[in-house]
Order: C-alpha cells, then structure tokens, then sequence
C-alpha cells in the first residue's frame, strides 16, 4: 500500500507497487491508499479485504481495479487498531467483489449480524450529478463508460438530475493549506520525522510537512468551514437519495507515467478529487463497477446521506444488478 495511506495511486517505493490485474503487461497501478488490497481480491489470494478510507483508498483502488469499495459513515465502524492519517475524515471499509460481500464485512465491522441486502426498488429513485468538478478532465474511457451507465440507470426508471452544486468549487480553497490531512497527520508524524525522516517515502513526507503551514488559528478555521459547508450542500442535495458520478476521472494510468514530481502531483489530485467529497462531508460512499467486460476497468460512485449506510448499500446492490444483467 502507500505508506501511511497518504496517496490515491497506491505507489510504494519500498517493497514495490504491486499492479493492476487489468493489464500487468503495461504495468497499469492499482489505485491506493489501499493497492495491495483490491489487488489480492483481484488474483483471488483474498475473498475480500479491508481498507482505510480518509479521501478515497478503498474505492479508488476498487475503481481501477474493477471491484467494489465502499466507505462508511466515519465512526460507524470503530478505528481502534488503525494507523491514523487525519482522525477528522478516517474511516475503514471493506473491498470486495460485490455489493453484498462488502455489506457482510461492513456489518461484521460494526458489530452487528450480517443479513441479505433487501430489494431496492429502482423505479423513481432520486440521483443527482454534480456538474461542477466532478465532471472535469474525464478521460475518453471514463466518459464513455459513464455515459452508458446513465443510460442503463434512466432506462431502469432512476431520475437523473444534472445539479450544478457551485459550492464543490469551494473546496481547492478550503483546502488549500493541505486540508485536515496534513494537519492532523504532522501532528502525529511530528515526532516520528523528527527522528526518522530519512525512512519516509519522500512523496509522501512532502505532503505531510504540509501541516506546518497551517497554525491553530488556521484549522480552527478549516473546521469552521467544514461545518458550514456540510450544512449548505445537505440543504441542495436532500431531495436527493444520493449523489451520482465517476469515482476517479481516469482510467488506470501506467506506473511508469508517474515518474515525474509533476505527473505525480496532478494525477494523485485528479485521482483524490471525487472520492473526497464524500469524507469532506462525512457521508457513506460506495464504488461499484460500470464497464463492460474487457474494457478498462471504471467506477460509479454513489454518496448517500449522513448515517444512511444501509440504504445506499441497497440502492447500490440494486444498480449493480444492472450491469450484472
């Protein structure tokens, strides 16, 4: 995996990445933080596996590796055991082959008994698009995947609502110190650098230091703004039973494309950039597969409300039906 979860491509300079089943010839990456996972599922080594999901590393790596991820409501599932990387927007999820394996580990997770997902009905289900971002730089194959998916999902009678929600725009601002990921995380890493800083992958440092460009006046602030965040775009999206879009905008890129600083810095961003909506907001997520077979594996993503984890898992299993069918 990435160290310490920091990244959504999976790269891991010390033992190596493992890649993408889709296409090890090329030497695709498997999407991250949580690479390792979705690629023992992958290769059958694993019936399912687990993850920590703070901005997308379980349904990233499920994205591009064709599997399902899904990501809980944070605090649903208890974080004792966890290595933290920001406590603000953690949160563990499981990785699976489908919907209902992801249910069972989900439910097992939080302590409870694991039961069949009820039958969804689809027919006048309330989905939303966000227009603004989450639509941005899709590659070619993103886009013609996605665009048959909406259609399989109108013609199954889901009502499909373009919503611009101008607020996403806000968040590169909100977030521009480095975000509560790099806060949090220096102030744990703090120490740990301070004796040991030579052992970090040095990527994944960088963005750690970005901690200490924020002071307390600064994530007061940041908290603050997330708060009222959280309050304006549930008052839009309530009419809604979930938020509808890619998971990732690109398909799996080639390891050896990332080797640049540069390269690295924009695809990790544009691989971040829809799943972190959902922890930004602390609501339950989930990916589940859209493409068709031997396609380049590609992620549809639904963000439910606040604490409506069951709901959306059912809603989900009903959607991946369709593709199934």
């Amino acid at each position: 995996m990435t160290e310490f979860a920091f990244s959504g491509l999976g790269i891991n300079p010390h033992y190596g990445t493992p890649l993408n089943a889709y296409d090890r010839h090329t030497g695709r990456i498997p999407g991250g933080s949580s690479s390792g996972a979705a690629v023992s599922v992958t290769d059958g080594m694993a019936f399912a596996a687990l993850g920590t999901d703070t901005g997308g590393s379980c349904r990233i790596p499920a994205a591009l590796c064709g599997l399902v991820g899904f990501k809980p409501t944070a605090r649903r599932i208890p974080m004792a055991g966890a290595f933290p990387l920001s406590t603000s927007l953690d949160s563990i999820g499981p990785i699976a082959s489908s919907v209902q394996c992801c249910a069972t580990l989900d439910a097992i997770m939080a302590g409870g008994e694991p039961a069949i997902l009820p039958s969804y009905p689809l027919d006048g289900l309330r989905l939303a698009i966000p227009k603004t971002l989450m639509l941005d730089e899709i590659d070619c194959e993103v886009g013609r995947t996605f665009e048959r998916a909406l259609t399989t999902l109108s013609k199954a009678g889901i009502r499909l609502t373009h919503l611009p929600l101008p607020e996403l725009a806000e968040l590169p601002q909100i977030n521009a110190k480095g975000g509560f990921g790099a806060a949090e995380s220096y102030a744990f890493h703090r120490p740990l650098i301070a004796a040991k800083r030579d052992l970090y992958d040095p990527r994944v440092l960088s963005r750690i230091l970005r901690g200490t460009e924020q002071d307390a006046a600064d994530y007061i602030a940041l908290t603050r703004a997330r708060a009222d965040f959280i309050r304006r775009v549930e008052a839009i999206t309530s009419p809604y039973d979930a938020l509808l879009m890619p998971t990732v905008p690109l398909a799996a890129p080639p390891l050896r494309d990332l080797e640049s600083e540069e390269a690295y810095r924009v695809i990790n961003l544009l691989m971040l950039r829809n799943p972190t909506v959902a922890n930004f907001l602390d609501r339950c997520s989930i990916s589940i597969p859209c493409h068709r077979v031997g396609d380049a594996p590609v992620g549809l993503m639904l963000i439910g409300p606040h604490n409506d984890d069951a709901r959306l898992l059912a809603i989900a299993a009903a959607i991946e039906s369709l593709f199934l069918a």
